[in-house]
């Protein structure tokens, strides 16, 4: 298929999106952008649009990223509590994952990719089960540490995007491709960003 065809498809495609999915694009979008700022309600943005992309996902059998889904769920009310409870300043709380958790992140995600993966395989009628299953696992390993505010979220979760964008397409959800493409460079500025944070909280206690 060459680069006309490809974009012709790509126009029918958008032309036929649903309400359903413009929305859960847009409080995609609103969400890494308040991440981006550090900005607890990133949370609750991000339930509205997790709960609509859930609606998409089952219907189109991505299964795993439909678990991931509720995955997301449960960690973003997980992540709004978390923060809510801490008093100092959000900036703060912003550092580098210990070896520990980082060994907990890699846990996460190869422990999940197998489950996963077995369960797509043997229980669904997936028909990219190895795909589905590595980019709902280290995505889950990716929303643990930004529950934390490691900055070391922002890798795991652009590992699970880079994947996440040829599958999305594939599946003819393209609006959500770009949504995760847009996330995928937000994401490489809100590491940039979270760096300088720490760099600065460095500075103050030196």
């Amino acid at each position: 298929m060459n680069f006309q065809e490809w974009f012709r498809l790509f126009q029918e495609q958008i032309l036929h999106t649903s309400i359903i999915e413009w929305l859960a694009v847009g409080f995609g979008v609103s969400e890494v952008l308040l991440a981006k700022k550090n900005n607890i309600w990133l949370y609750p943005t991000g339930i509205v649009s997790i709960l609509l992309s859930m609606y998409l996902l089952l219907n189109v059998k991505l299964y795993a990223e439909m678990l991931l889904s509720i995955y997301y769920l449960v960690m973003s009310v997980y992540g709004w509590i978390i923060w809510k409870k801490r008093k100092q300043d959000g900036e703060n709380q912003v550092a580098w994952s210990t070896k520990n958790e980082i060994g907990i992140a890699v846990l996460i995600s190869v422990l999940g990719f197998g489950i996963l993966y077995f369960a797509l395989r043997n229980h669904t009628d997936s028909d990219v089960p190895l795909l589905d299953a590595f980019v709902s696992s280290t995505a889950w390993a990716g929303m643990w540490l930004l529950a934390k505010r490691k900055i070391e979220n922002w890798i795991f979760l652009n590992i699970s995007n880079i994947v996440a964008i040829p599958l999305l397409f594939h599946k003819k959800l393209p609006l959500m491709g770009c949504l995760t493409i847009f996330l995928f460079v937000v994401a490489i500025f809100g590491f940039m960003d979270w760096k300088k944070i720490i760099g600065r909280k460095t500075l103050k206690t030196v």
